[in-house]
């Protein structure tokens, strides 16, 4: 249950934030507002499809004859994090998010440079 706590509040917190830069970033080209939305969207999509793992694995080891493959499971992904995470899970989640961020800040900023190039010649 706070798994999923945690991700009703990060989409809280960045639904807030993107409000606030809709109002005040208006003269903000396309590309920074796209670089956001990327970062934002990556971040909170590792996020929640961890937390949602974490949550269904939880479900699963309340069900009789299932509580060794939810626990072992829970646990196999729990040490996973850890490992990013200088031993603690939450930290390794923040770590794959960022590194995910980058990544696809990275390759929006690919397309950009990609649609600019390609954006005036003819191939036909």
């Amino acid at each position: 249950m706070v798994y999923i706590n945690m991700i009703y509040d990060l989409f809280t917190l960045v639904f807030i934030l993107i409000n606030i830069l809709r109002r005040n970033l208006q003269a903000m080209s396309n590309l920074f507002l796209s670089l956001f939305l990327a970062a934002v969207i990556s971040f909170s999509t590792l996020a929640m499809l961890v937390s949602l793992i974490l949550g269904f694995l939880t479900f699963i080891s309340y069900i009789p004859g299932f509580l060794d493959i939810g626990s072992l499971a829970t646990n196999s992904i729990l040490n996973f994090l850890a490992v990013f995470g200088n031993g603690k899970p939450v930290e390794g989640i923040i770590t794959l998010g960022l590194t995910l961020s980058i990544v696809a800040v990275l390759l929006d900023i690919l397309n950009f440079y990609r649609y600019q190039s390609l954006r005036d010649k003819d191939f036909s």
